[in-house]
């Protein structure tokens, strides 16, 4: 099989330093807000002319902690448990032979930078901090969206929202901006399918800062939030 080379045009910047409580998908907590840093080579403002015109864009990504030198067939949808096997082209697990994710976020500016050059700000993105983005493409309203569609098992599996009890002195160390995302990372339910244990203390890293919890049936409750130590350049 002949290979084919994929240059990294940009990176995401975003609150996530690990992959636990990154949002399944794409859009599902809105509040996120995340840069895209294009790469030096691709630091050219005439390559995203006319991209303002846009309010949604198409992210095609690398799952750049995921990367297997063996591929499954199948693979356990956390939608379904993390019990049942499905296909792995009927999911978007990020165990894929060629470690591609797809991702559609909501344009919020275009920022000319002196030390990086043109950034775009974007919300609603499910992406590690560091991801690289191998292509970006402007999401088309009556070609892209299918009021109509079927949304297979994803459709059928139950809803995994949690009601957050977020006590005010907790959520009161966290940044303002950050606040709403945060609430929102948790209602999504972070914790792997299969490590679902009542009682059981989570963390989650956002925004530099730890945030712990425990999940009681349907009813998720922050522990405690610290401050990480910042990481070292």
């Amino acid at each position: 099989m002949a290979d084919v080379t994929i240059q990294i045009i940009a990176r995401m910047r975003s609150d996530f330093p690990t992959k636990f409580g990154i949002p399944r998908q794409s859009g599902l907590v809105d509040a996120l807000r995340s840069t895209i840093v294009f790469e030096p080579e691709y630091r050219n403002a005439d390559a995203l002319r006319g991209i303002e015109d846009f309010s949604h864009l198409w992210i095609v990504w690398q799952f750049s902690q995921a990367v297997r030198e063996q591929w499954s067939p199948t693979v356990r949808p956390p939608r379904l448990g993390g019990n049942t096997r499905m296909g792995v082209f009927a999911t978007r697990s990020p165990f894929r032979p060629n470690s591609l994710g797809l991702s559609c976020v909501r344009l919020l500016g275009v920022e000319h930078t002196e030390q990086m050059g043109t950034v775009l700000h974007v919300g609603g993105a499910d992406l590690m901090d560091g991801t690289p983005i191998f292509d970006i493409k402007p999401y088309i309203p009556y070609s892209d969206s299918h009021p109509d569609a079927i949304g297979g098992f994803a459709d059928t599996a139950g809803d995994y929202l949690l009601t957050v009890t977020f006590p005010r002195s907790l959520l009161e160390r966290l940044p303002e901006d950050k606040r709403e995302a945060a609430i929102g990372i948790l209602s999504h339910d972070p914790r792997p399918a299969y490590q679902r244990k009542p009682g059981r203390v989570y963390g989650v890293n956002f925004a530099g800062f730890d945030i712990r919890f425990t999940v009681d049936d349907k009813v998720l409750t922050v522990q405690s939030v610290e401050k990480l130590p910042r990481s070292q350049p």
